[in-house]
């Protein structure tokens, strides 16, 4: 693993260790019957970093993985690699 692959491995570990601990936070807030809007607004900031981090990811596959298989001489991994995009894609729009 490249140094720069690797550095954006823990970048993104630690994104998700910090909402595993945040979604642990907003389970306490549940037992402890704390109010519904704090509650709500901590999901929300739970749903925005793991959106963030999805992002991160999607961009790092594009710049390491597509790019490697749009750039290869095989047609089948450069067709598989805009499929798996196109799929990405229609399962973002809920298809």
């Amino acid at each position: 693993m490249s140094e720069k692959k690797g550095a954006s491995h823990t970048a993104n570990l630690h994104r998700l260790k910090r909402l595993e601990g945040q979604v642990r936070g907003i389970a306490r807030m549940v037992e402890e019957r704390r109010y519904c809007m704090d509650i709500l607004t901590q999901l929300k900031a739970v749903r925005s970093a793991l959106g963030a981090v999805e992002e991160k990811i999607i961009e790092q596959h594009l710049n390491h993985c597509v790019k490697k298989a749009l750039g290869s001489d095989d047609k089948k991994e450069q067709d598989g690699a805009v499929e798996e995009i196109m799929e990405l894609l229609s399962s973002a729009r809920g298809k």
